[in-house]
């Protein structure tokens, strides 16, 4: 029996309907960090985030290797397979930067039901900080984050930046609120840089 392309691709159709959905209802579930938005011009954001606590991790090499294996460390500790303990709460962006002199560095929110002090101990590679309350300046965009993409991106930020005079207080940073399964075009990412 002979089935009916127009029955295929619909069905194929609301198959990737449904996915699409998943993903995005996944996404706005998990926790992001709190901020007061001070001013929106198009894909450009001024923004004023509160004190936060992040586990985070250097590793060396090429970017996109170096981030892979810091988010697996970090993966691992989330989800308590290289530590004792319960596993923590997901949270989005993955936060990423260039780690002097040759690495990266890779960056994960707690939950905001936990302290410094109630946290697991992590692994010896992997650090919690307090990032003190602080401006940021960020470019939304979709589709993949390659090096060229975040330069591209990251160039018009910094532009922005001086049209409106303010002024950066430190190198750029990468988010990445969408995992690698999420299809190119319907992924979140964001350059943010911070402002005096």
């Amino acid at each position: 029996m002979r089935l009916n392309a127009k029955w295929i691709f619909g069905g194929i159709a609301v198959a990737a309907a449904a996915a699409a959905g998943g993903w995005y209802l996944r996404e706005r579930a998990t926790e992001r960090p709190n901020h007061r938005t001070i001013a929106t011009d198009g894909a450009f954001e001024l923004r004023a985030y509160p004190a936060a606590l992040l586990a985070e991790t250097v590793r060396s090499g090429p970017r996109v290797a170096a981030l892979m294996e810091g988010y697996e460390a970090l993966l691992d500790y989330v989800l308590a397979r290289s530590r004792k303990g319960e596993r923590l709460a997901m949270t989005t962006p993955v936060l990423s930067d260039r780690a002097e002199p040759v690495g990266w560095r890779t960056r994960l929110f707690m939950p905001g039901k936990w302290t410094a002090a109630t946290l697991p101990p992590p692994p010896d590679d992997i650090a919690i900080v307090e990032l003190a309350p602080r401006r940021v300046a960020a470019a939304r965009f979709s589709g993949r984050a390659d090096d060229r993409t975040l330069g591209r991106k990251e160039r018009a930020l910094r532009r922005w930046l001086e049209g409106q005079g303010l002024r950066a207080a430190g190198p750029a940073e990468y988010a990445s609120y969408s995992g690698p399964s999420v299809p190119a075009p319907m992924r979140h990412n964001e350059v943010l840089i911070p402002v005096a």
